[in-house]
């Protein structure tokens, strides 16, 4: 989802609808009571009656002539309800009423990539981008993740640079590119651009852990190790770096320094509870399960619809001899699966 880019796009529309209050008219706004117009529409838009707005944009799409923006707004409604190809359609005939809307074509590009087409995106939001300079940073981004997904790494790079003013061909820029691809799970090319960042600077904060990151990702534990305890000689003091690292510690079996760091995590930052289930994890595997209960029963306090939290605070319980405490986490564990289990199904379903 990207409501913000969406967001600040339909307030720049929207603020051109009329002002002041509706009047009242037997229970309906100005808007709803009036023949429908453009004005009236943005007035219902703006007011959060979108299905109305709409219905009146519909009408005003069979007058002709169209009067000027109604496409763009229709696309835009269309696109906040998740009619992608809908939208596609109303921001392409908004582009054939006048190709220098600039907000159609930039919307265009965002709907294309919303529907898994990158390549197709690619020049509306580069000629969006070109038109324009932009209100705000989001198109930017989706333009890079296109250039990343259809394998453009330098020029994803660079426009994931240029939204943060780096030099496109630094080292922050390299960093910067690498943590994005990571994110998408495109792993070889975030080491690549990580490794990069710290050829170009070899000091350069957060590299280190990225690359730390990845060999967690792909199971290679040593090298996470080394990479993580890098990082630390030059960042000793990011909380999530020690979560990462005491991770990596007790996937590797050492235990003491796995609570060490995790230690370190909590006390830089009291609010994550990653580092709480992990010291969890670790102090069930020292057979410690009195000390195990004081961090997991913090962290369901924090998440409680965790289930991996309740599965190792059941564990603890019944390390306790506390069974039937024990048997009401395992029976959470089960509900807040299916619960996830539906929730997703239910997604596909509406999509």
């Amino acid at each position: 989802m990207l409501p913000r880019a969406i967001a600040v796009i339909l307030f720049t529309i929207l603020t051109f609808a009329p002002s002041g209050e509706a009047q009242q008219n037997g229970g309906q706004t100005s808007a709803e009571a009036t023949a429908p117009s453009f004005a009236s529409a943005q007035e219902l838009a703006a007011r959060g009656r979108l299905e109305k707005a709409l219905a009146q944009l519909n009408l005003l799409a069979a007058q002709s002539p169209e009067p000027a923006g109604v496409e763009r707004l229709r696309g835009i409604i269309l696109y906040q309800s998740e009619h992608f190809p809908e939208a596609i359609a109303a921001f392409t005939k908004a582009e054939s009423q006048d190709p220098d809307d600039r907000e159609s074509i930039e919307m265009h590009g965002v709907s294309l990539f919303r529907v898994g087409r990158p390549a197709e995106a690619i020049p509306y939001l580069e000629k969006a981008h070109a038109a324009v300079e932009p209100a705000n940073v989001d198109p930017d981004y989706v333009l890079a993740l296109c250039y990343a997904d259809v394998q453009r790494y330098d020029d994803s790079r660079h426009s994931f640079a240029a939204q943060y003013g780096f030099s496109p061909d630094s080292a922050e820029a390299y960093l910067l590119a690498g943590r994005m691809f990571l994110r998408r799970e495109i792993r070889d090319q975030a080491e690549v651009e990580a490794a990069k960042a710290l050829e170009l600077n070899p000091r350069l904060p957060l590299a280190h852990e990225l690359l730390g990151e990845a060999s967690l990702a792909k199971g290679d534990i040593p090298e996470a190790i080394h990479q993580l305890e890098a990082e630390r000689t030059i960042n000793p003091l990011d909380a999530t770096l020690y979560d990462r690292l005491g991770d990596a510690y007790l996937r590797n079996g050492q235990l003491t320094d796995a609570q060490q760091s995790l230690d370190r995590a909590v006390l830089l930052e009291p609010n994550s509870t990653g580092p709480y289930i992990l010291l969890g994890e670790t102090f069930l595997k020292l057979k410690q399960p009195i000390q195990a209960l004081h961090y997991l029963v913090r962290a369901v306090q924090m998440d409680p619809a965790n289930y991996i939290t309740h599965n190792l605070l059941g564990q603890a319980y019944k390390a306790t001899g506390q069974l039937d405490e024990a048997n009401r986490q395992f029976k959470m564990v089960v509900d807040l699966q299916n619960d996830g289990a539906h929730s997703a199904a239910q997604e596909r379903i509406e999509k």
